[in-house]
Parts: structure tokens; sequence; C-alpha cells
């Protein structure tokens, strides 16, 4: 027989997850200032953001660790929003609103987890070990690698080159530096076959042009 306090812990964590649904209908800012159509959502990014965490190789990481981080590091954008720099939102009171979300959403957990979920994010936060500093390249990896393939998308390539840009220097980790040497080059290439195509595309047209003023 459940008794009321189990109830009202059942109720408490349905209202978590329906919360933290919230991250799959926010979309991410920075794709909408920059006029992506259809842009990903918090959760997407996620999403393979815990990917690239069970990927990792590195024998001195705690790979369900950083599973984690990518999974909670996030969490309060389903009350706050994603708040992006271009919103003019000092970084301490962006901290400030993420932390009153965090607290919001683990008192609905139990203890421990509640202290779980949130030292969690918190250790993201502050960048407090290895690895949430490897997490943390793994969320500006995510990022440029989705803005290529939204270059690749668009037919666009180079439209979204500050956010390359804001990641110089921040790459560290040899995984993490093999990858992004991995995605420049894909970028590179779809860049150049692009230019060639235009290319290809401007020479058949002058040929089309010429053969038509000599039959005029």
């Amino acid at each position: 027989m459940t008794t009321a306090t189990e109830a009202e812990a059942m109720r408490n964590i349905l209202q978590f997850m329906k919360l933290i649904g919230q991250l799959k209908r926010v979309p991410r800012t920075g794709w909408v200032y920059r006029n992506v159509k259809q842009p990903e959502s918090v959760s997407d990014h996620m999403y393979r953001m815990a990917m690239m965490s069970l990927t990792i190789t590195d024998p001195t990481l705690d790979k369900n660790r950083c599973i984690k981080l990518a999974l909670v590091h996030d969490m309060a954008e389903c009350i706050v929003g994603d708040i992006a720099p271009a919103d003019n939102i000092s970084k301490a009171e962006k901290h400030r609103r993420e932390e009153e979300a965090m607290r919001h959403l683990t008192d609905l957990l139990p203890e421990g987890l509640k202290q779980e979920i949130y030292g969690l994010w918190e250790e993201y936060e502050t960048q407090s070990s290895s690895e949430s500093k490897l997490v943390k390249q793994f969320d500006l990896l995510e990022m440029i690698l989705q803005a290529h393939e939204y270059e690749e998308l668009e037919g666009t390539p180079g439209r979204l080159q500050e956010f390359f840009d804001s990641t110089i220097g921040h790459f560290h980790h040899p995984d993490v530096l093999q990858l992004v040497s991995s995605l420049n080059e894909a970028r590179g290439c779809h860049m150049a076959k692009t230019a060639e195509a235009k290319n290809s595309g401007n020479s058949h047209t002058s040929a089309a042009e010429v053969a038509q003023s000599h039959t005029s």
C-alpha cells in the first residue's frame, strides 16, 4: 500500500520530469539569433554531448560521470531559458538565475538524488574536476559540429564562422583536438566543393551566354 508520503514523492518526481521535458521545446538561442530554420533544442544538444561522453576512451576519466555532467549541465534552462551572451545578462546574474532554478528542480527529488544532481551541476559550473573540464570542451565541440551541419543543410559554407572563432584556444584534450581537426577537415572539403560547384555553374552560364551572343 502506497503511503501519503510516497504518493507525494511520486507526484514531485512527475513534476520534475515535466519540467525537464520543457528542454525538448527550448531552442538553442544562438541558432535562433542567426535565423537557422528549425533550430535544435537544448535537449538535442545535451543528448549528443552525452553520446560524446560515452565514446571517450581516456582511462583516467570517469566516463559515467561525464555522461551525467552532460545530462545535467543545462538543466536549469527548462526554467530560465537559454541565456546567450547577446542577451546582455551578466555571468553573475545568469548563474544566480540558474542556481535558483536548479534548487527548485532538485527540491522535487529525494534527498540523495537531489544532492547528486545539484552537485553535478555545481561541479560543471565551477569546472572543479577533470571530467567537468572535458564536458565543457564537448559543449563547445557539439556547438561547432552543429554549426557545420547547419552550413551543410543550408548550402552556406562559412556562414556560422563566428561560432568556430569563439572556441579558439578552448580545446585541450587530445581526443577532442583530434575530433576538432577532423571536423575542420570536413568543413574545408565542404567549402571547397561548394566553391567548385559555384564556379562550374558560372562557367556554364558564361558558355551559354557566349553561344547566345553568337546566334543573335
